[in-house]
C-alpha cells in the first residue's frame, strides 16, 4: 500500500486556554486560572492529527497576516503538513478560539474565526484527487464548493452543527457528529448511503449505515485533563483507519484510543497522538 495523502479543508485557530478552578456560570466571574497558548482549530487539529497517525496531509486554509498566525501554523509546519494551501489575508486577523477548561477537562469555548470566515471557493482547486476532509468553521459555501470538487472519499464533521444541503449529506462516505449534532440533523444523517460515526465522548462511538448499527467501540479508561481536540483527533484517526481498510469496529477503537489519549494532555495540538502510542496503548 503507498502513502495515504489526505487533504483538509477547513478552520486554523490560536486558542488561548485558561485552565480554572471550575467553569462560570452566566454573569460569573472565576479566578485562579492559569493562561496557555496553543494551535488549534478544527481543521488544522484533524490535519496534524492525521499525519501524526501516518497520513501525509495537505492544508487548506486562511490565517491573518499578524503574530498570531506564526503561532497557530507552527506544529504544522514543524511535522511537515504541506500548507501550500494556506492563504494569509491582508483584511481579517487569524482564528481565535477562548478556551475555559475545569480539572475534571471539561471545557467551554467561543471562536472568533476571523480570516476563516474569508476562505472562498476560489480559494480552492479545480478538483480534489485525494481523500477529503472537512468541518464547518469555514463558510458553509465553502464547504459544499468542496464537497462539490471532491473526486475520492469525503468525510464532514459536520461541528459546529449549521444546515447543509442534503446533496452534501448524500455525497460524504462519513458524517462525525456528536451527540448534540446527531440531535440537531436528525435523521437527515441517514438518507445518504455512507456511514455516520456519532461519537459519546467517554462512553466511546457509535457506527451507522442507512440508519443500522454496524459497529461501537468504547475508549480506553483514562484521566482526562483537557478534552479540547480530542474530538478533532478522533475524526483524523477513524479517516486514516478506514482508508488504510480497517474494518468499523476495529476503525472505532483505533479512533477512541487516539481521541482518549488526546485527553490526557492539555491543548488541542500538542496533546495529539503518534501512531506508536495509540497502538501501544490498544496492546
Amino acid at each position: 500500500m503507498g502513502v495515504l495523502r489526505i487533504t483538509v479543508v477547513g478552520s486554523i485557530n490560536l486558542d488561548f486556554v485558561a485552565s480554572a478552578p471550575r467553569l462560570p456560570r452566566a454573569g460569573e466571574t472565576v479566578t485562579g486560572a492559569t493562561l496557555a497558548r496553543h494551535p488549534g482549530g478544527k481543521g488544522a487539529n484533524q490535519a496534524l492529527a492525521a499525519q501524526r497517525l501516518g497520513a501525509e496531509v495537505c492544508m487548506i486554509g486562511r490565517v491573518g497576516r499578524d503574530g498570531m498566525a506564526e503561532e497557530a501554523m507552527a506544529l504544522l509546519l514543524a511535522e511537515d503538513v504541506d500548507v501550500a494551501g494556506v492563504i494569509t489575508d491582508v483584511a481579517a486577523p487569524t482564528g481565535v478560539a477562548l478556551i475555559a477548561v475545569d480539572p475534571s477537562g471539561e471545557n467551554q469555548i467561543v471562536v472568533a474565526a476571523g480570516a476563516n470566515h474569508s476562505a472562498m471557493p476560489e480559494q480552492l482547486p479545480a478538483r480534489i484527487e485525494t481523500p477529503l476532509i472537512l468541518q464547518l468553521e469555514l463558510p458553509v459555501e465553502t464547504v459544499e464548493a468542496a464537497v462539490g470538487r471532491a473526486t475520492e472519499f469525503v468525510c464532514v464533521n459536520l461541528a459546529p452543527a449549521a444546515p447543509v444541503s442534503d446533496q452534501l449529506l448524500r455525497r460524504a462516505d462519513l458524517l462525525v457528529v456528536n451527540e448534540t449534532e446527531a440531535a440537531f440533523y436528525g435523521d437527515l444523517l441517514h438518507n445518504g448511503g455512507g456511514r455516520v460515526v456519532v461519537t459519546l465522548g467517554a462512553r466511546g462511538a457509535v457506527m451507522y449505515q442507512r440508519g443500522a448499527e454496524v459497529a461501537r467501540a468504547t475508549p480506553p479508561k483514562v484521566r482526562a485533563v483537557d478534552t479540547t481536540g480530542a474530538g478533532d483527533c478522533f475524526v483524523g484517526a477513524i479517516c486514516v483507519a478506514l482508508l488504510e481498510g480497517m474494518e468499523p469496529e476495529v476503525a472505532l477503537r483505533f479512533a477512541c484510543a487516539a481521541g482518549a489519549i488526546t485527553a490526557t494532555r492539555p491543548g488541542a495540538q500538542p496533546s495529539l497522538p503518534t501512531r506508536e502510542e495509540v497502538e501501544a496503548i490498544l496492546a
